[in-house]
């Protein structure tokens, strides 16, 4: 469990002053072991039945995009009106359980090589980040 000065200090390099609302979202995010996947709805809820207080959607917003910017969490767009965040901020892949609406890390391992062919001219690959939707099999 990580001290509150870990998170103060996270916020306060995110340009954000550190309210007790922001260091719940902070502890919700980064207390873990594990990577966490979220959209901002799940957030909100699962910061609702963690909370007695209600924390705004706006600091919800405005903390986690602060966070993304600075490069805490990674944006992962599903389609255009779906997002994910991913606390990982590591290159990595993805399953999308469409049933589920949730995120699951693959590893490299988990994925042969991937072999890019098209160069675009004055571009270079930055990162390969594979998305592979899965759903029901019925």
């Amino acid at each position: 469990m990580k001290n509150n000065h870990v998170f103060i200090e996270k916020l306060r390099s995110s340009g954000l002053r550190p309210t007790k609302q922001r260091i719940e979202i902070c502890k919700l995010l980064f207390d873990r072991k594990d990577t966490f996947h979220f959209s901002i709805s799940d957030l909100e809820n699962n910061l609702e039945n963690l909370s007695n207080k209600k924390i705004s959607l706006a600091t919800i917003y405005n903390t986690i995009h602060a966070f993304r910017e600075k490069g805490y969490l990674k944006e992962i767009s599903i389609n255009s009106d779906k997002t994910y965040f991913d606390t990982n901020t590591s290159d990595h892949h993805h399953f999308f359980d469409e049933s589920k609406k949730k995120l699951i890390d693959l590893n490299d391992n988990d994925l042969g090589k991937i072999k890019i062919k098209k160069i675009l001219p004055g571009k270079k690959i930055k990162s390969v980040e594979v998305l592979v939707r899965i759903t029901n099999d019925k």
